[in-house]
């Protein structure tokens, strides 16, 4: 026999703690982002004006997953509409169940929505994984329930894989390109003493978590001084109120040994940083950024360069480089991956009607390069 318990508020949730942490390393994808500790920040900080939706998956009274959930107002068109959806706010890539039984978990808490109060006009599934990863866990849930979803490419990844060693990767890449990063090393390596910092806390169960302020300081400043410091629409370390979101972050992740800073100093002055979480021999790049003022010496080359190359020492699987098609990443990238989303309408919310009606309106005449459908493999 299945159930499936709500949890509403951060008390209830918190005695799910060990639980989540149980399910934690036997979730497919699983990073800093699917902790308990992750979203017990998020939902300090952002969650004020939503819903917590939380759902528990149980079986014979043994738990099989955790769909975490929430409702927030999202501005469309036709006004404000409520959107159920994950916590994830692109922070990071992939999303989904906590947990090993995926398509168990999904179907269980769709079956509990369909059945209960709706509070809510759209369902927005954003982050999932491709079939051929995930088995579509999601889609396949969602039809088995009635759902209706209309599936949609949302977003593309940069990713470095780690299958061989730095020599293999190298010689997979082209020579003028080799020549290039060489070239570009040797530019570096003129310019003054440099010095490569990485640091990876193994976490405080292994008596090492020091979250290293200085570090964190380095990277914020950098992020002020660069072009993130200059838009008015950022989320980076060095933005109000993300920055104090990403601070508390940066203390849990170091806690948990998820945390990975790479920092390069010349002549002892930081100058370029690549801030990011890892779990599992996967590595998820947040962010990075370099002092400006240097920007004609590659400092943003040379030290992603350095960092992957100590990726390769240290075992690791694969680096995402994040989404955006930035011609660095292009560049130093093995594969590209794409995330999905499946929305649903509710045919008796009006509201939810109305926008699908207008990104049909939208999609029919002004049409958009979609997204492909899988993975694809670069030079």
């Amino acid at each position: 026999m299945a159930d499936v318990v709500e949890i509403h508020d951060p008390e209830q949730l918190e005695q799910y703690r060990l639980m989540w942490n149980s399910l934690l390393p036997r979730t497919p994808r699983a990073s800093f982002f699917h902790t308990f500790d992750w979203f017990r920040l998020y939902w300090k900080h952002f969650g004020q004006q939503q819903n917590m939706r939380v759902l528990v998956v149980r079986a014979l009274g043994a738990p099989i997953g955790i769909v975490p959930l929430c409702v927030h107002r999202r501005r469309y068109r036709v006004g404000n509409v409520r959107v159920l959806s994950y916590p994830l706010d692109d922070w990071g890539m992939w999303y989904g169940p906590i947990g090993p039984h995926q398509s168990a978990s999904m179907f269980m808490a769709l079956k509990h929505l369909r059945e209960t109060p709706r509070d809510w006009d759209l369902l927005d599934l954003r982050w999932t994984p491709a079939e051929h990863t995930d088995h579509n866990a999601t889609g396949r849930a969602l039809r088995a329930t009635g759902w209706r979803p209309h599936k949609s490419a949302y977003q593309q990844a940069s990713i470095v894989r780690m299958d061989h060693d730095w020599d293999h990767y190298l010689a997979s890449k082209s020579s003028k390109w080799r020549t290039e990063l060489r070239r570009q090393l040797r530019v570096v390596e003129r310019a003054g003493d440099v010095e490569f910092v990485r640091y990876r806390p193994a976490g405080v169960c292994q008596g090492d978590g020091d979250p290293r302020w200085d570090l964190f300081d380095a990277c914020r400043e950098l992020a002020a001084v660069s072009w993130q410091g200059q838009s008015t629409t950022g989320n980076t370390l060095s933005h109000e109120p993300y920055d104090r979101f990403l601070r508390d972050c940066h203390q849990a992740s170091a806690k948990l040994g998820m945390l990975d800073v790479s920092l390069l100093k010349l002549d002892g002055r930081p100058v370029a940083f690549a801030y990011n979480y890892h779990y599992d021999g996967n590595v998820y790049g947040l962010r990075m950024g370099y002092d400006p003022r240097l920007s004609n010496h590659g400092l943003g080359k040379a030290l992603l360069a350095r960092t992957l190359q100590d990726s390769f020492a240290r075992g690791d699987r694969q680096y995402d480089l994040g989404v955006g098609e930035y011609e660095f990443k292009r560049r130093f990238r093995t594969d590209v991956e794409t995330s999905y989303r499946y929305t649903c309408y509710p045919r008796l919310a009006l509201r939810s009607q109305s926008v699908r009606f207008s990104q049909w309106l939208k999609q029919r005449f002004a049409p958009q390069a979609a997204l492909p459908d899988t993975k694809v493999r670069t030079a």
